[in-house]
């Protein structure tokens, strides 16, 4: 699969489709893989991290999650074809999912969130199988039974970045069962619809993250990431 890097950061240059085929490809033949999304902020958070920047290129999928990377690319004459992000790969996972003998666990986010989310996933995609939710808040020790227990082979984690990669990163080889580990940051909140995503044409102008700060306020701070993005990108590549 194509790679761009990005800052040091690889970053996969595919479509939805075909990223979705070969993920299920290595399902179906016992692979396990931890999707990483790469976003401004992560760049920004990490590009002076060797050691999270080798651990994340030596995965076989980062996924363009953002506009800004898609725009960063066309610096390096290597334009990314498609952005993709978490929550959109997430629902294609789910989707997919049925045709296989996939098991499902949703852990992160606060109170019954993960619970609500699963409700609505199970209305989405009947025949789904989702063996277990959990929240945020619990204690970690407990999680990993909880995940263990479920015999889930498909974990999305929503606990927000960097909490989610590094509960990853920590616990990947306590948790044996999973195939898929993908960190989902809000999505259980947006499936679950204590968020509103924003509307389609608000997302095909690519302005999702501006609807996001509006709706939660915090989020214009870690705006600030994407202007030391901006810079890193112009500097950097001179």
């Amino acid at each position: 699969m194509e790679k761009v890097n990005i800052l040091g950061f690889d970053i996969c240059n595919t479509s939805a489709n075909q990223l979705i085929e070969n993920i299920f490809n290595d399902f179906n033949t016992n692979i396990s893989n931890f999707i990483v999304n790469i976003n401004p902020e992560i760049i920004t958070k990490n590009h002076k991290n060797k050691e999270i920047k080798t651990y994340f290129n030596e995965q076989k999928y980062q996924i363009p999650d953002g506009i800004g990377i898609i725009i960063a690319s066309k610096f390096y004459h290597k334009k990314i074809q498609e952005r993709i992000t978490g929550i959109d790969l997430m629902h294609l996972i789910c989707k997919k999912s049925i045709n296989y003998d996939s098991r499902i666990f949703l852990y992160g986010s606060k109170g019954d969130i993960s619970e609500k989310a699963r409700k609505e996933l199970e209305i989405l995609y009947p025949n789904i199988n989702i063996v277990g939710t959990c929240n945020g808040y619990e204690n970690e020790e407990n999680v990993l039974k909880k995940i263990n227990k479920s015999n889930a082979n498909i974990l999305f984690i929503g606990l927000g970045s960097p909490k989610q990669e590094q509960f990853i990163i920590k616990n990947r080889k306590h948790l044996n069962n999973i195939k898929i580990f993908m960190p989902v940051g809000g999505s259980f909140d947006v499936i679950s619809k204590e968020l509103k995503r924003a509307p389609n044409w608000i997302i095909k102008l690519n302005l999702e993250w501006l609807y996001r700060a509006f709706q939660e306020p915090k989020r214009f701070f870690r705006q600030i990431n994407l202007i030391k993005f901006i810079f890193l990108i112009i500097f950097r590549r001179k």
